[in-house]
């Protein structure tokens, strides 16, 4: 398992400790899912990773789902972007209005229940998150105009 060289081998388990503590820590966070809020997007109690580095460079974009931090990173929602910053957002009959305009969400798979929510303009720093999940009462979901340094990562699958 050493092999003839073990200086050699234990100089590439360090390389390999390091860049697996990088990439686990740093790059990807692992994330459990709780909630029906995304389904059937995402199941709850699977388990999927959160990217970060796509953020460090680029802004979260329509339609991207990402990780919001509530308290530190071990508790977050995993919701999806729908509105971007200075927009206009409103719900009515179910249908997520941007600027006026409904918006196309391929990923809503059920019939959305008639929610309703009056206009709000977006702060340039702002995002407008919900899940995919809208059969649910809009009660029981949480919606969140949420600022950029909230937003985590990018969910990989």
């Amino acid at each position: 398992m050493i092999g003839r060289r073990p200086k050699r081998t234990l100089i590439r388990l360090v390389i390999l400790i390091g860049v697996s503590f990088f990439v686990f820590k740093v790059v990807l966070l692992p994330i459990r899912i709780e909630g029906i809020s995304m389904a059937p997007t995402y199941r709850s109690g699977g388990v999927n990773f959160l990217n970060r580095m796509p953020y460090w460079f680029d802004k979260p974009q329509r339609g991207d789902v990402v990780g919001i931090k509530i308290t530190g990173i071990h508790v977050m929602y995993l919701k999806r972007v729908v509105g971007l910053p200075g927009e206009r957002i409103a719900i009515r009959g179910g249908v997520v209005l941007i600027n006026g305009e409904p918006l196309d969400e391929p990923y809503v798979r059920f019939p959305k229940a008639p929610w309703k929510r009056p206009e709000v303009r977006l702060g340039p720093d702002e995002y407008f998150v919900v899940g995919d999940n809208r059969q649910m009462r809009m009660e029981d979901h949480t919606l969140l105009e949420v600022a950029a340094r909230r937003i985590v990562g990018k969910v990989l699958y």
